[in-house]
């Protein structure tokens, strides 16, 4: 019977006590109802039912009666963080036992007084309680009573951090729930002893006794249970770093909370999946949940639940770098802490503030924090937390060029995670001891610290912290001068971090952001293998470490899912495939002031080449500079803002007359000079090399967004975001892309998309329009425009034609596009919304494209954010959903410029020449005319993928 049922039976139980006027019954009923609320998570309904119960109690002269309401009332007020109002509830109830001579109730009252200074953090004085509630259990001869009092001590043990006692109390705990055949608490028993092991980092015996306990909550139909070991389980994986694994754990308990009705399960699971997403990197979902967290425990009146999310939110802001943002959550946070008494979590609060504040390079008040954090730790006789105190202030020491002192901290927090067993936080002890005499360089001795982290890592199962090791080991005997050791351990960094990916199966935004955490482990591998005049194996390496997650949503897009995956692929199969590189190609590798060039092709040898550019600052990107000063200087429009004008309240501008800038704003007469200094730096170290009119680039870092086609006026240029992701591309079957059939789309109806002053955001595109329905004629093809060019009717369209131009306004982040609004949006909202219109990359990924090429005629169509992957934006979505090749921009550009640029691409594209060929002659067009020969108008245009052609004989 689920709780709704319960509480459907009481109800009816309720309805007939009122009707007989039985008022016993009713109380039974009021008490009952109260019970089944309580398991629901709905707290504040549960006390008004407890309350009722109460009330009739008194009034029938029912004393014990009395006492187990206040008893349950506690408990109630427990629920909600109140545990003030949670004690004196509590010792009513002990107070009424004592009175009747009720030795059981008083042994149960004494357990819920210690569970209630358990979640005040006032560990001590709960296990006081504990003992007396344990000690009456064993006079009576209470079993039950003895197992109950046993778990709560172990669960107080586990939170001071002495995991090894929390684990006997638990097995004797789970002894005796056997012995009285209580299959239920057996479950909780062997939950408690997986979240316990889970505490000490050994993960694998952490699920061991999750899924027993699992087992049990599915036999005893216990679907509250069932989800709440699913979390358990879910927490596990995710240290273990298997976070698909874990996600999909808390997805079935917050699908378990959500059928049952546990409000404040619901609750739990969305901050497990918070957590789990910003383990991966994935912040902005994170706090999504987390907020969805945040909301129900203000609606159910959790205080100390409201508390942990502010925490938690705080943690997802911090990593963001928005330290401001992050520092106002603990605060929120630390006065929750305070007004509930919790003493243990105002010192993580204090812990928290101050990593905050030290990311903020307020070393001062980072100290300060943290010394109030270790204060309230030793006085709540908390080590676990004791011990992470002491790290932190080490961190800080650190920070402060005191290396002493960190080490001094540091050994302090490793002797105490040593006495309570915490094998996980002694590992990452380990590292820190390891980084400290890193910058000390004492190279040995930091070896011998990151090789017990190594150790311990690999003992808990912790894949992420084994791949962080096998890189801190790697990067110190790079430094040491050990450069054959340091590869051994990169290669074993890139090996772990490749397993950890792999198992995020199709996730492609999972699989980026956390290759991004170990990607120093790819360029440092490829760095000292250059060193070490490895210049092949260098290349492979750096291969390795590029669009690893494209590479696999192509091969499933082409069915070649048979394919290893590039982190399986030997050094011999990748060596067969620059043999068989049949086109002039260029791979980059940027490390610092340093560019490696690697000149492949034509079937010969790989040619290395590397020069190093003069840097303007420590920690400035040189390869960046360079780039944004080149595009400053012609006038390049980068940083327009068109799509988001309506939030842009300086600008005294509502709209936009180009595809994403303002015409005005751009200078209109610089000279293609200005961008000489950023072809020197590429092409200069190979220009003995450059034989032919073709070149493929694989670009780095800032590079990707350089304008490669218009570095050279002889050569032929296209870009792929790695070698690999090409040949599968090739490699795909010749009935994979279709040969005919065309979506064109031009100059979409905007006029609804306002600001909150009504003014439009864009304007219409004159020339867009008669820019696709000159293709449109020459394609004998009607092209979508105006009120016809929705979102809906592209994406219906889309994913069946050879050729997909679309000429319309574009994001300036990601090169998002805005289309008409999809039927019926004026139903949901005054204005539509950007999901009523704006096509974006979640939608490209959840699609199949067939589309040889594909023509982003928009502004910024190009953009995204730079990763191993390239650049992570819209273009790199329709290559993602299948597209063979993708034409994008990398800056605003002007309307009219436009029109008669793909004018001239769609001739020489019609007379059957590529798509690279097209671009160069379309690109010379612009170059040599009067109106349009600034290198702002022409330049911005690179194709990206396969070199196409198009049929043009036959109908859409």
């Amino acid at each position: 019977m689920t709780e709704r049922n319960r509480i459907e039976y009481h109800e009816q139980q309720l309805s007939i006590a009122i009707e007989v006027g039985d008022r016993a019954g009713q109380g039974r009923a009021y008490a009952n109802l109260g019970i089944a609320c309580h398991c629901l998570g709905q707290f504040q309904q549960a006390i008004e039912y407890y309350k009722q119960h109460l009330s009739i109690a008194i009034e029938i002269g029912d004393r014990a009666g009395q006492g187990r309401t206040y008893g349950s009332l506690g408990s109630a007020y427990r629920s909600l963080g109140q545990f003030q109002q949670a004690i004196e509830y509590h010792k009513q109830d002990l107070s009424i036992a004592i009175e009747v001579g009720d030795r059981a109730g008083q042994g149960r009252t004494y357990g819920n007084l210690g569970i209630a200074y358990r979640s005040l953090g006032q560990f001590q004085q709960a296990i006081e309680y504990l003992k007396q509630s344990l000690s009456i259990a064993i006079k009576v001869g209470d079993r039950a009573a003895q197992g109950c009092a046993y778990c709560s001590l172990g669960v107080a043990y586990g939170s001071l951090g002495q995991f090894q006692q929390a684990i006997e109390y638990h097995k004797q705990y789970l002894s005796i729930a056997k012995e009285v055949g209580n299959r239920a608490k057996q479950g909780h028993a062997y939950g408690n002893l997986g979240s316990d092991y889970t505490s000490l980092g050994q993960f694998h015996q952490a699920i061991e006794y999750h899924k027993q306990c699992l087992s049990i909550a599915i036999e005893v139909g216990d679907r509250v249970g069932q989800g709440r070991t699913y979390g358990s389980l879910g927490n596990a994986y995710g240290s273990l770093g298997q976070f698909q694994q874990a996600i999909e754990y808390h997805k079935q308990d917050l699908s378990i909370a959500i059928e049952v009705g546990d409000r404040a399960g619901q609750g739990c699971a969305y901050g497990n999946l918070g957590v789990a997403y910003g383990s991966l990197g994935q912040f902005q979902q994170a706090i999504e949940y987390h907020k969805q967290d945040l909301s129900i425990a203000i609606e159910v009146g959790d205080r100390a639940g409201q508390g942990r999310t502010y925490c938690n939110l705080g943690n997802a802001y911090k990593i963001l770098g928005q330290l401001q943002q992050a520092i106002e959550y603990y605060k929120q946070c630390l006065s929750i802490a305070i007004e509930v008494g919790d003493r243990a979590v105002q010192g993580r609060a204090y812990g928290n503030l101050g990593n905050a504040y030290l990311s903020l390079e307020d070393f001062e008040q980072s100290m300060k924090h943290h010394k109030k954090s270790l204060s309230i730790a030793i006085e709540v006789g908390n080590r676990a937390d004791e011990g992470r105190a002491y790290g932190n202030i080490g961190s800080v020491y650190k920070s402060l060029g005191d290396f002493q002192g960190a080490i001094e901290h540091y050994k302090q927090s490793l002797s105490i995670a040593k006495e309570v067993g915490d094998r996980s936080g002694e590992g990452y002890t380990y590292g820190s001891l390891g980084r400290a005499y890193f910058f000390l360089k004492q190279f040995q001795q930091a070896i011998e610290y990151y090789k017990q982290q190594l150790k311990i890592a690999k003992e808990v199962g912790d894949m992420v912290l084994k791949g962080y090791s096998y890189q801190c080991l790697g990067e110190t005997l790079m430094f040491s001068g050990s450069l054959d050791e340091a590869v051994v351990h990169f290669r074993f960094s890139v090996k772990t971090c490749d397993t950890i990916r792999g198992s995020f199966i199709s996730e492609d935004a999972w699989k980026i952001s956390f290759h991004e955490l170990y990607v120093s482990s790819y360029r440092y591998l490829c760095r000292v293998l250059i060193a070490l005049q490895k210049t092949d194996e260098a290349l492979y390496a750096a291969e390795r470490g590029r669009a690893g997650a494209l590479l696999d949503a192509l091969k499933i897009k082409y069915g070649l899912t048979s394919l290893s995956p590039i982190s399986n692929e030997t050094e011999e199969d990748f060596a067969y495939l620059l043999r068989n590189i049949s086109f002039l190609t260029m791979f980059i590798a940027l490390d610092k002031e340093t560019i490696s060039l690697w000149v492949l092709g034509k079937k010969t040898n790989a040619i290395f080449r590397q020069t190093v550019i003069k840097s303007g600052g420590a920690h400035e990107d040189p390869f960046g500079a360079l780039l944004k000063a080149s595009l400053k200087k012609i006038g390049a429009g980068r940083d327009v803002r068109c799509e988001n004008r309506s939030l842009d309240v300086l600008s005294d501008k509502s709209t936009s007359s180009t595809r994403g800038d303002d015409k005005t704003s751009i200078p209109s007469h610089e000279n293609i000079d200005w961008l000489q200094p950023l072809h020197d730096i590429v092409f200069g170290p190979i220009e003995d090399l450059l034989d032919g009119d073709e070149l493929v680039v694989v670009p780095d870092g800032a590079l990707c967004l350089a304008p490669w086609t218009a570095l050279s006026e002889t050569l032929r240029i296209r870009i792929i975001p790695s070698l690999t992701s090409l040949k599968v591309i090739r490699d795909s079957s010749s009935e994979y892309h279709s040969k005919t059939g065309a979506l064109l789309v031009g100059d979409p109806c905007l006029r609804t998309v306002t600001d909150k002053w009504d003014k439009p955001i864009y304007e219409q595109l004159e020339f867009a329009k008669k820019e696709v329905e000159m293709i449109g004629k020459l394609l004998n093809s009607q092209p979508l425009t105006g009120e016809a060019a929705t979102k809906e009717e592209v994406l219906r369209t889309i994913d069946s034609v050879a050729l997909i131009h679309i000429a319309a306004h574009g994001g300036k982040e990601a090169g998002e596009i805005a289309l008409a609004p999809n039927p019926g949006w004026q139903s949901k909202t005054r204005i539509p919304t950007e999901e009523d219109y704006m096509l974006k990359m979640s939608d490209l990924q959840a699609i199949k494209l067939t589309a040889r090429l594909v023509v982003l005629s928009c502004c910024h169509s190009g953009q995204g954010e730079v990763s191993s992957e390239g650049v992570v934006g819209m273009a790199r979505a329709f290559l993602f959903a299948g597209a063979r090749s993708v034409l994008a921009s990398l800056w605003a550009i002007d309307d009219e410029a436009t029109m008669v640029f793909m004018e001239c691409f769609y001739q020489h594209l019609r007379v059957g020449e590529s798509a690279s060929t097209a671009l160069q002659k379309a690109m010379k067009c612009l170059r040599y005319s009067d109106d349009f020969c600034a290198p702002k108008y022409w330049a911005p245009f690179v194709l990206i993928g396969d070199d196409v052609t198009i049929e043009f004989d036959v109908n859409r």
